[in-house]
Formats: C-alpha cells, structure tokens, sequence
C-alpha cells in the first residue's frame, strides 16, 4: 500500500491531507470546551447546531463552489481554501458569543466544502494506475480513522501543558502545513481543467446542478448514493448513540465511550488495509453491495442486543456484543467508502471529474443530514430499539436500490452458426466470467 508514497507529489498531497486533519481533530476537541464555556449546560444544543451548520454547508456549498471555480487553477483553490480555514481557526479564539461561533463554523466548513472535493478529484490524475489509485483510496480511509483515534489522545496530551484555546493554534499550523505542501508541487496539466464535459455548461446556476444531474444519470452512480445512505444509517447511530448505549443501555462508566468510537474507528481501519489486495481480485460490486446489507443485519442485531435487557453488571455479554457490532458496522463502511472514488472516476470522462466529486461530496452528506436527526430524535423519543430498528430498515432499502440500479450488464449471446467439418473452428478453452 505504502508504494504510491514513492510518487513525490501524491506523498506531498497525502502529507497535507494528513496534517489537515490533525488539525481538524484537535479543533473538534477545542469547539466542544469553547462551546461549554459559551453555553454551560446547553453546550449539546451548540454543537449539535454547529453540525447541522456544517451539513448544510456541505451540502449547499460544493457544488456552487465547483461551479464558480471551474476555471481556477486547482493549487491556488486548494491553497485559498486552506489559507481561509487556517484564518477562521485563528478567531475561533476569540470569539465571545454563540452565534459568533455559528458564523465562523459555515466558513470553516464551506471552505472545507471547496478543499475535499477538488482534493479527491485531483488524485485520479497523479495516480493514473488504477492499482495505484486503489491504495491511495485505501491510505486516504486510513487516515480519517487514525485521526479519529489518535487526535483525541493527542488534544488530551496538550490539555495536560496549555489551555484548550491553544488547540486552535495547532488548527491553524495544520492548515498552514497543509498549504505549504499543496504548494511544493506541480499539478499534472498545470492544475487546470481540460474543455469539455460540463465545461461547456456556461451560466452558474446551471453549471451548478449539471454535476449533480451527471452523478443520478448514471445507474452505478446512483447505487453509490444509495450505498452511502446505508453507510449513514449506520455511521449515525454509533456517532450520535454511542453513548447513550454505554452509559444508559448498558451503564458503563464514562471511559468506556472512546472504547466503543474505537472498536468503529478499529473495524473501518482493518479493512482499509485488506481492500486493495481485495479489490486487484474481486469487483467493486461485489465488496460493496453485500457490505451494505451487512449494515442493515448489524442494525437488526443491535436492536435485538439494545432490548435484551437493562443496565446491569456492566451489561454482562452485551458489552463485549456491542464491540464486536461497532467493529462490524465501521468494517462494512469502510468496505462501501473506499472503492466509491474508483467507481467516481471510471464513471465520467476526466475533465467532469471536480464536478461529479463535488456531486457526490454534497449528496453524500445530504445522507447524513437524514440519518444524525432520525438517530437523535427516534432515540430520544421513542427509545433506542424503535431508532435502531428503523435505521436498519432504512439501510436495508438503500441496500435494495442500490442492488436494483447496478446490475451487472452481459452482452448478448453471438448467434450460432453452422461450420462444415472442413471449417467447423476447434472448440478452446474459455475461462469462466467473473
């Protein structure tokens, strides 16, 4: 896996995108304290509104974005949009009330909306090689769950020498680090879209949606969109849930919610290092299609663990059957995450690539915009079974669609024809179809 790092300007790339997300990780600790010391006990009522801020920004932003920078040469879009988070990072410091927090979290996250979309679509074209590209897809999923482990544990280690506003400091080195590597290379074409495609699209408004309408005309694609749905079905309930199975379902102790977070970070990680060897055998469909009814199973068994009894002893055999169902669920996204940029790229002609990704990149969390309130509220009102059961049916339809719209297409069988014993070819071996 680590053999495309030997390619300089994918290494500088994956470096920046590394050292983003520390910084990302580390500003994700510092916003929950900022929040605390703003709002006090309704600190969940700000965070949980900052993440709906963040969604919507996703959402609306990236494809809007792509449409108005198809022109830009994408080193100076990725180097402004990092230069713009590392300058929102540096007054998050400062702020003094909520909504000041509310603002510089949309433009944190619209230009995180610009960066990632025109990042992902950059890579197809430094790693031509699909076996190369499907490492770097493997290295890039590997990164988000290592971040999620070892941010934590870092922001926790500097907790003990400074202050939490000191953690935005390391927010904007991240940034700026990010930048400087995005600078010391040369994008293949200079990093400037080729004519054609949705090239020719001219008014903005237009250009705007023409990814999105590229992205559902194309069935595989829109079995993507699916598939992403049942991998937020299953993302939101360990994200928003977690901890109310540990401490109320099975009355664990605060300490044990990070164990839980990292048996999903632990799952998504082991797969992200079998997949390539995987994916040079098997196809995409076949890896990510059963792994999405693999989430609905998991959320169906998650309900029958959730209503199996109270918080008693610790949970007693539930605890251990939790871990093992975070571990499967974070395994099953992974297996549907990290081929989808594969099926992106081999979906559209090069010069649509930013906007398909960009596509996908708001569509995708449009997802997640769905499944963090259905999981919160169904949870909250009526109970962690109802919002367990009802998220797993929810996968199990997207399962369903996606499995409808990507069907595997065979060519039709040539005609028979008649040879004479003279001309009649010899019969050769033909291997099976995959």
């Amino acid at each position: 896996m680590l053999s495309v790092l030997r390619n300089r300007t994918y290494r500088h790339l994956f470096t920046a995108q590394v050292v983003a997300l520390a910084g990302t990780g580390l500003a994700t600790v510092a916003l929950g304290l900022l929040a605390y010391d703003l709002a006090g006990p309704d600190a969940g009522s700000v965070l949980g509104t900052a993440l709906a801020i963040k969604m919507v920004a996703y959402v609306g932003i990236a494809p809007v974005v792509a449409a108005l920078a198809h022109r830009i040469p994408r080193r100076r879009l990725l180097v402004a949009a990092d230069l713009a988070r590392a300058g929102v990072a540096l007054g998050l410091p400062f702020v003094g009330s909520v909504w000041q927090v509310y603002l510089l979290i949309f433009v944190l996250q619209a230009a995180s909306a610009t960066f990632t979309p025109a990042f992902q679509s950059v890579i197809p074209e430094v790693l031509p090689e699909e076996r190369d590209y499907t490492r770097a897809l493997s290295l890039s999923r590997l990164a988000y769950d290592t971040e999620s482990l070892v941010s934590p544990a870092l922001a926790a280690g500097l907790l003990a020498l400074v202050g939490y506003r000191w953690l935005f400091w390391g927010t904007v080195t991240g940034f700026l680090a990010s930048a400087v590597l995005v600078v010391s290379v040369v994008l293949p074409g200079g990093g400037v879209l080729k004519e054609g495609g949705l090239a020719g699209v001219r008014p903005v408004a237009a250009r705007s949606l023409a990814g999105i309408r590229l992205f559902l005309s194309v069935p595989r694609l829109r079995a993507l969109l699916a598939l992403d749905l049942a991998v937020a079905a299953g993302g939101a309930t360990v994200i928003v849930n977690t901890v109310v199975y540990v401490r109320d379902g099975l009355g664990r102790s605060a300490g044990d919610v990070p164990l839980a977070l990292g048996a999903y970070g632990a799952g998504s990680m082991a797969v992200a290092l079998l997949l390539p060897r995987m994916l040079d055998r098997v196809a995409d469909r076949a890896v990510m299609l059963p792994a999405a009814f693999a989430v609905a199973g998991l959320l169906a068994v998650l309900a029958v663990v959730t209503a199996a009894g109270r918080a008693a002893d610790g949970g007693g055999w539930r605890w251990p059957a939790l871990l093992a169902l975070w571990a499967g669920l974070g395994a099953a996204g992974s297996l549907i995450l990290t081929p989808g940029g594969r099926l992106l790229r081999s979906a559209v002609p090069p010069a649509d690539l930013p906007a398909v990704f960009a596509a996908q990149f708001s569509l995708s969390h449009g997802c997640w915009l769905l499944a963090y309130p259905l999981a919160g509220r169904l949870g909250a009102t009526a109970g962690l079974p109802t919002a367990t059961a009802a998220l797993g049916t929810l996968a199990l339809i997207a399962a369903t669609v996606a499995t409808r719209a990507w069907r595997t297409l065979t060519p039709p069988p040539a005609p028979a024809r008649r040879h004479s014993l003279a001309t009649r070819p010899r019969r050769q071996h033909r291997p099976a179809a995959r």
